[in-house]
């Protein structure tokens, strides 16, 4: 499947047509993958967060790498304005340095509070499918229903962090904030 056919299917699962219609069924993690990178597109940072107009947008995953290299496909040769994308992995929420959207393993459930205890305030877009992590302070949760990813979204975590997040992508997702489910 091509990059740009990747792209669209992922934008329509969040309206919920059937896989079928593409060919044969793309992996979780293919799509949630092709939604990171979307975010990109329609999430606004700081100037601040952004440095010099040609330092990469770096996605970044903690914790074990559900995407293999779909992730590093999917984003090659991309950009967002003069911004390259690169792709990054950490084990370790204190590696993280210059990052703009981390992607937060299930493997660093138990770590969850920490990890957004330590990014409080940074201008870094909090992704994650851990169960009710928006409750928890991450800014989007990727849900799995039925075979369609859905979006749940932390809209204050994300303004506290100095993050704006386009109305095209809060349109189809679920607004929660923290203690809600």
């Amino acid at each position: 499947m091509r990059r740009r056919e990747f792209i669209a299917l992922a934008v329509s699962l969040v309206v919920g047509p059937a896989w079928a219609a593409y060919g044969g069924a793309p992996s979780e993690y293919e799509v949630k993958a092709v939604f990171l990178f979307n975010f990109s597109q329609f999430v606004s940072w700081p100037p601040e967060a952004l440095g010099q107009s040609d330092a990469p947008l770096v996605i970044a995953v903690l914790g074990r790498d559900p995407f293999g290299h779909e992730l590093d496909a999917i984003v090659s040769g991309e950009h967002v304005g003069t911004h390259p994308l690169e792709v990054r992995r950490y084990h370790d929420v204190a590696q993280i340095k210059d990052c703009h959207i981390l992607f937060i393993d299930r493997s660093e459930q138990d770590r969850l509070p920490a990890i957004v205890q330590a990014l409080h305030g940074r201008s870094i877009l909090t992704v994650s499918d851990i169960d009710d992590a928006t409750r928890r302070g991450v800014m989007i949760d990727l849900v799995n229903e039925s075979n369609h990813i859905r979006l749940k979204i932390n809209v204050a975590a994300a303004r506290e962090s100095g993050l704006t997040i386009s109305s095209k992508l809060l349109r189809p997702a679920e607004i929660v904030g923290p203690g809600d489910s």
